[in-house]
């Protein structure tokens, strides 16, 4: 089942885009980090009801959103200019962080499927020359809001949460593990579904 948000969002919350009936607003940590987050999202995410990204942002004062893809829009690649304390979440040796090397100060995370998140370190050199932080694979009992193309997937909120415990312990990536659990609880009731299910709307 693909995520079939209408594009005037009638019926929907226009920051969260769930139902209205479900709108999860109220609910949404303020969650404050030392290291500013950067999400490049792909165009064809922005009108997802399922797109984790938007509900980061939602929460993380430090977190912001720019969009790359739309034939409309090009992508400033001034938005990566790097003074040596960034970072991206991406799950590659291309180039590790050095073992003492000191804390990013920005975390990049790309959103959309995994062949879109390839295809964005491919086509911008820019983030190719980042160093590159990986994460062990989730649990496989993880629960989902998509099916992930390969067993180590996860949402993009679930990177950040992954990130952020890596970066500044778990008292910060707690409550991002649980507003996505959150999240899945009401997108499945939004489809008539009982909590405690994953989803299984295809992509990632």
């Amino acid at each position: 089942m693909r995520s079939r948000t209408p594009e005037d969002l009638a019926g929907r919350c226009p920051r969260c885009f769930l139902p209205t009936v479900l709108c999860l607003c109220a609910e949404l940590p303020v969650i404050s980090t030392r290291t500013e987050l950067l999400i490049i999202r792909h165009h064809k995410e922005t009108l997802k009801s399922t797109n984790t990204a938007r509900m980061a942002a939602l929460a993380m004062p430090r977190c912001r959103i720019v969009s790359y893809g739309s034939p409309s829009e090009r992508f400033d690649v001034s938005t990566l200019e790097d003074d040596g304390a960034t970072w991206l979440l991406f799950p590659t040796t291309q180039q590790a962080p050095a073992p003492d090397a000191a804390l990013p100060k920005r975390l990049i995370v790309l959103d959309g499927s995994w062949g879109q998140a390839k295809r964005m370190v491919q086509r911008v050199p820019e983030l190719r020359r980042l160093p590159s932080l990986m994460l062990p694979p989730p649990p496989p009992d993880s629960r989902r809001l998509r099916r992930p193309p390969h067993p180590d997937g996860m949402s993009t909120l679930e990177a950040i949460a992954g990130a952020f415990a890596h970066l500044e312990g778990e008292d910060v990536a707690r409550p991002l593990y649980a507003l996505h659990e959150l999240m899945i609880d009401r997108v499945l009731a939004s489809r008539g579904r009982r909590p405690g299910t994953s989803c299984d709307e295809d992509g990632d």
